[in-house]
């Protein structure tokens, strides 16, 4: 009765030792989230520059 359980034990970690397959594993690829620029972000630079220049001439 021993060897009877034990050879069931060895065959039942054989089996859950060689499971699985041999394929290559299907990795996916990450996800990338841009954040939306609003449009005024490109009209702010030109505009400061506009307040100082107008600001400097009328210390003149």
């Amino acid at each position: 009765m021993k060897k009877l359980v034990l050879a069931a034990a060895l065959a039942a970690a054989a089996s859950t030792a060689t499971a699985g397959n041999l394929a290559e594993p299907v990795i996916e690829a990450p996800v990338v989230v841009e954040q939306a620029q609003s449009s005024s972000n490109g009209i702010l630079l030109p505009l400061v520059l506009l307040v100082l220049v107008g600001a400097a001439v009328a210390a003149n």
